[in-house]
This record gives structure tokens, sequence and C-alpha cells, in this order.
């Protein structure tokens, strides 16, 4: 019998594993659909998947910088995604600046060592910091409060690195600066991670506290990305 529901559970998982791969391929598929006529997309060397964003991500951020043109833009974790953003600042929104906020400065010279950043593509180092919500710890980046002092009109939340509570908590931080007036999407990755999940939870009920308007999309293949938008960019949750 014990046998029996443990081949049921493990059978289960894997069927789970089947569908998500899949998937994950056809989001490729879509992927490269959508940059076939950007060169100097096609031409870029990324690592799409494991720890950077997977093709439901990157999918869904060619598109916001191809439809909607953020001219502000702020990204949490230096990494692929920042290629991608810096190409799209060099070939496509000219208008545009990009800042990233980083934890290890090792980790943004090795990058600096293998591609060169757009001039609009800034790197700033804020070290790890260990911080509590609700009695957990998180991954935070430190004085992220006082540093942001602007707002984007896209937000990436790719980092820190991920906590079992509450991951990436900073974001609800810098969001409670906002007001019903503002017009913005937010890309928070990793939402099929239980502390992503936490994390998004808390955006959601924020955004209804301060009588901000979203929609929201979310996309998922081996992992999923949540995409919120506010009234301007409502067709996230279709893209």
């Amino acid at each position: 019998m014990i046998k029996g529901i443990i081949k049921k559970i493990l059978g289960r998982d894997l069927q789970q594993v089947i569908i998500n791969q899949t998937k994950e391929l056809e989001w490729a598929h879509i992927y490269h659909d959508s940059i076939r006529d950007k060169g100097w997309i096609n031409s870029l060397s990324l690592n799409i998947g494991r720890w950077a964003g997977n093709y439901p991500f990157f999918y869904i951020l060619n598109r916001i910088l191809n439809d909607y043109k953020p001219k502000e833009i702020l990204e949490l974790g230096l990494g692929e995604s920042s290629k991608f953003i810096s190409t799209y600042l060099d070939n496509y929104l000219m208008e545009s600046t990009h800042t990233i906020i980083e934890q290890d400065n090792n980790w943004k010279n090795n990058f600096n060592d293998r591609f060169t950043l757009s001039t609009r593509s800034s790197v700033h180092i804020l070290p790890l910091q260990k911080k509590n919500i609700n009695g957990f710890k998180f991954n935070g980046y430190e004085k992220i409060e006082e540093f942001i002092t602007k707002k984007y009109d896209l937000y990436l939340v790719d980092g820190p690195l991920g906590s079992s509570y509450y991951s990436r908590y900073d974001i609800v931080n810098i969001v409670k600066k906002m007001n019903k007036n503002d017009e913005f999407i937010l890309i928070l990755d990793d939402v099929n991670r239980d502390g992503e999940k936490q994390t998004f939870n808390e955006l959601k009920k924020l955004f209804k506290e301060k009588e901000i308007d979203i929609h929201i999309g979310q996309y998922g293949g081996m992992k999923s990305v949540a995409v919120i938008g506010t009234k301007k960019y409502r067709f996230v949750e279709s893209l």
C-alpha cells in the first residue's frame, strides 16, 4: 500500500515536470518568433534558464521593452536580463536609462569582463543584508530605500539571492512610496517559489490598500514570472 502511494506521488510529480518542460519548449518557440525582426537581439549570447530568467521571462521582457518603451528602468540583480535590456538601449530605446542594483562586486567585475553594458546602464553595489519581516529573515539590499529616490516605468525584480520566506521583499518597501497616479510595470521572477509567492501576495495586498488599480499576468514554464501593470499598461495580463 505504501509503495503504491509513493509511486502515485512520484508519478504525479514527474507528470508535472513533463508538463512544465513542454510549456517551456512552447515558450522558446514563441520567444524566438517575437525577436525574429531584431538582428541585434538574435546575435546576443544569452544563457536562458537555470539561475537566469527562462523563456517566458525573456518573452515578456521583450514584449514590454518593444511595446511600451519604458524610459526609466530599475533592475534588481545583475545578469542575463541586464544584457538584454542594455542591448535594447543601444539599438531601440535611445532615450531610456537603466539602473541596476547588485549585491556582489566580484560578480559585477566578472560580468564586465564578459559583456560591455550600454553607457546608459549603470550598476550600483548594495551589499546583501539580512532583514526581518513578520518574524522571518530575508535577503535584502543594504539601504536600498535610501538609494531609490525616484520612480520608474519598469521595475524588474530578479535579485538579490532568494529567501525561504518573503523573498526579495525590498520591492514591497519601494512600492510603499507609490500612489494611485503612478503608472508602471513590475516584473517579479520565480513566483513558483514559496518565498516569492509571499512577496507577490504582499504586493497585491499593498496595491489594494493604496487603491492602485493593477492588472496581473502570470506566465509559466519550468519557472513562473508575474507581471503587474497599472491602467496604462493593462494589456500585460494578456501578453
